[in-house]
């Protein structure tokens, strides 16, 4: 299986403290129907850190019921303890997600070995395609291209998401293997990146404007990148104004304004402040999404 184009790293809809079963299901259907290429249930977006382990598995248990095989499900699993990741990762293979989603152990900071052997440790316990997420803005630790390459001889580890906004990073790793599927994990910097050799984009702003970002990702798919630009430049005060403050918080709170979910989040993460609560809302209306 390829994975090209658009996945959106979802939002958790909470209410009254719970996971908001229905307004999940009704943002995935949503989701579908703007035309996204990938849901990614239970990443940073998602709230993930603050979810139980319960919770961790219904979400990625409702996504997949939800989307019923019309677009792939690419489940966070990624733990930085390695046995947590494996068993996550083998719940999502159980209940029919098509991918995981695996971040990079955080905090332990691991070597570059001992990143390989975590991510060989999954690999090993678990057949279903892995793609790694690189975001050492959030683990502190950045797998290297030659541990992505000693990776990629692994037959079940076939991407990458990529957060580090370097755009030289898909020139780089194909000195080193041609592989790996190459997703940008940062907005503003997905065409360029795509134009580098990427396929697509692990997407906060998808949440809010799907159709939009499917637009531009399905240009770069054609190759269109002149299209792809002019499209994205019209995104751009958007992918800016949802990290106006530590995501998720920005782009829940403008999934609110749009009636998706509740403004709820679980702390240690709050809602914007009302500076920036107005602000997104104006960027909102001047695209037309409000």
């Amino acid at each position: 299986m390829e994975f090209k184009g658009i996945y959106t790293a979802l939002i958790t809809p909470f209410k009254n403290g719970k996971v908001d079963e229905r307004a999940f299901g009704d943002f995935v259907e949503w989701q579908i129907k703007e035309g996204v290429h990938g849901l990614v249930p239970c990443g940073t977006t998602g709230e993930s850190p603050t979810l139980s382990h319960e919770e961790h598995n219904r979400v990625i248990s409702l996504c997949v019921e939800a989307a019923r095989g019309r677009v792939p499900v690419m489940a966070g699993t990624g733990s930085n303890s390695t046995i947590e990741a494996i068993m996550t990762t083998k719940y999502a293979k159980k209940i029919g997600a098509d991918a995981a989603l695996v971040v990079a152990p955080y905090y332990n900071k691991p070597t570059q070995e001992g990143m390989y052997r975590h991510f060989k440790a999954i690999h090993d316990a678990v057949k279903i395609p892995i793609i790694i997420y690189n975001v050492p803005g959030r683990t502190i630790a950045n797998i290297s291209d030659d541990t992505l390459a000693r990776l990629a001889e692994l037959p079940n580890i076939v991407g990458l998401k990529d957060a580090t906004g370097d755009l030289a990073r898909p020139y780089t790793l194909r000195q080193k293997t041609k592989k790996l599927q190459l997703l940008s994990g940062e907005d503003q910097t997905a065409v360029a990146f795509n134009v580098a050799g990427g396929q697509g984009c692990i997407s906060v702003s998808s949440n809010i404007a799907p159709k939009a970002c499917a637009e531009v990702q399905n240009a770069c798919l054609k190759d269109d990148f002149v299209k792809a630009a002019k499209l994205h430049e019209k995104l751009v005060a958007l992918h800016d104004v949802m990290f106006c403050e530590t995501s998720p918080a920005p782009v829940k709170f403008a999934a609110s304004l749009m009636g998706k979910c509740e403004p709820e989040l679980r702390l240690p993460m709050i809602e914007p402040g009302a500076d920036n609560q107005k602000h997104i809302k104006q960027v909102l209306k001047n695209l037309r999404l409000l």
